[in-house]
């Protein structure tokens, strides 16, 4: 930060700003004050909820509020931080103290730099300018749009205040400093994947707004179920030409030839030809291989994910690539456990007992409903579902009286189940949602001839947000 410096303004020169006239009779618009001296001293974070609630600081945020320590803030008019009029209470004006909130529209990398990591404070024969480092708010991470991506493939971080990001860190240290393309309003930076990341945990972002990293599920395999080339076991039985059932003859090439081997096509070519028929349930199923397969015990996972983590901390991802649009009719099932009828929304499935998922990526609330729009993907994109949203986590999380669920309880549930299978599917049936006025409306679903849809990397992955800070806590005392 640069050291502190004042610019006292001539009275002269500042009575020609033309203030209003204020009341006579309050002594904070005494003449005398207009023109005394003003100097800080010290800059505190006001902050309740921190076990520091006032931390003297170098610099702060949008939306924080700062308690300026020195002397002559009585009578003060105006202040201005970064060129932002931003309002204050003069109730909390002391000729040592003075309490102002940094107004979340304070511009901050589009700022003027000339007034750019200033406070001004402004009578009427007077000015103070005091330079203090303004930042964005945190740098927030949201959701990573391909976390298991090929060497060469464009990687997009979504989130909020990443203005300028300048070094990604992936995991096992892995640096990528050039060619970051950055979003002037700081929702989104990209980069190129590097080659050489062979572990998996959190990508760490840095910009001035400081320091954030996402969940530990970049480049992360070790919770995978299945990726169709050797991790995790495909079951498959009583497969025809025309049944549902996908077996290994059914999957095909990455049709990008980016490296991920074989893939499955939702809805394989067989089916395609005469298309989907409208009102179809289980209309495809893939499987895991079930109960004899060591890979479908979950426990094995713990090492990754400890079994006590709330599920609100978990989450299922998978791989899809669909290169020409999908809208209006047929939608994705994903089943926790083979015991379901691949019947869809609405459906008996589709309880507060029932660990399944929907996915319709063709509504903009998903299953939920909004509205209807082309879903489509240039590359491979990585689909996040906590797994809070699978029907009966979401059941318990809502209900205050019951226990919030955990990982254990999901490893319980797959190891109880007469067939443990995991599977995903293609439903084509009608179903009842919320339009994006809010109205209720049905789907009728239609033929399905197309597009191509393309799934792989089921796994399980760990899906904690990062609390960003500038400052650590100390710790309690025994």
């Amino acid at each position: 930060m640069k050291n502190p410096r004042y610019f006292l303004l001539p009275a002269a020169v500042l009575m020609a700003l033309g203030f209003a006239a204020c009341n006579d009779d309050d002594p904070y618009f005494d003449d005398d004050l207009q023109t005394k001296a003003m100097s800080v001293s010290k800059v505190y974070l006001e902050d309740y909820k921190s076990s520091v609630p006032d931390r003297e600081v170098s610099f702060a945020r949008l939306g924080q509020m700062l308690r300026l320590e020195g002397s002559g803030f009585f009578g003060v008019k105006k202040v201005y931080i970064n060129g932002y009029d931003t309002y204050f209470n003069r109730a909390y004006v002391t000729d040592n103290s003075l309490i102002v909130s940094i107004n979340s529209k304070t511009p901050v990398s589009d700022c003027d730099p000339e007034v750019r990591n200033t406070i001004r404070l402004v009578k009427d024969g007077t000015e103070l300018v005091y330079e203090f480092l303004i930042r964005n708010g945190y740098s927030v991470i949201r959701s990573v749009s391909n976390t298991l991506p090929q060497p060469g493939e464009t990687v997009t971080v979504y989130g909020d205040y990443l203005h300028e990001t300048s070094k990604v860190t992936l995991p096992g240290g892995v640096e990528v400093t050039e060619g970051i393309v950055n979003d002037e309003d700081g929702e989104w930076f990209s980069f190129t994947m590097p080659s050489g990341v062979t572990e998996g945990g959190a990508l760490i972002s840095e910009s001035p707004n400081g320091v954030t990293q996402s969940p530990a599920y970049f480049n992360e395999t070790r919770g995978m179920i299945l990726n169709f080339d050797g991790l995790g076991s495909q079951g498959y039985w009583s497969w025809k030409e025309n049944g549902s059932m996908i077996n290994n003859e059914d999957l095909v090439d990455d049709p990008l030839s980016s490296g991920r081997g074989k893939v499955f096509q939702l809805v394989p070519d067989r089916l395609l030809a005469d298309g989907i028929a409208s009102g179809k349930p289980r209309a495809t199923e893939c499987w895991t291989a079930g109960n004899d397969d060591a890979a479908d015990d979950w426990s094995r996972m713990t090492s990754l994910i400890p079994a006590e983590t709330p599920l609100s901390e978990v989450a299922f991802q998978f791989d899809i690539l669909c290169p020409e649009p999908w809208s209006g009719t047929g939608y994705i099932q994903v089943c926790q456990i083979n015991n379901y009828n691949f019947a869809g929304i609405g459906s008996d499935d589709d309880n507060s007992k029932g660990m399944t998922y929907m996915f319709v990526p063709w509504m903009s609330n998903g299953r939920d409903g909004g509205e209807i729009f082309p879903f489509t993907t240039a590359q491979w994109t990585t689909i996040t579902v906590p797994y809070v949203e699978f029907a009966k986590y979401a059941a318990l999380q809502a209900d205050a009286e019951a226990q919030n669920p955990t990982f254990q309880m999901v490893i319980d549930d797959r190891n109880g189940a007469t067939y443990r299978n995991f599977g995903m599917g293609f439903v084509n049936t009608d179903f009842d949602y919320t339009d994006a006025d809010g109205a209720k409306a049905s789907l009728v679903s239609t033929l399905f001839t197309g597009p191509k849809i393309y799934i792989d990397n089921w796994r399980i992955v760990p899906y904690k947000f990062f609390e960003p800070s500038d400052y650590e806590e100390p710790e309690e005392e025994n």
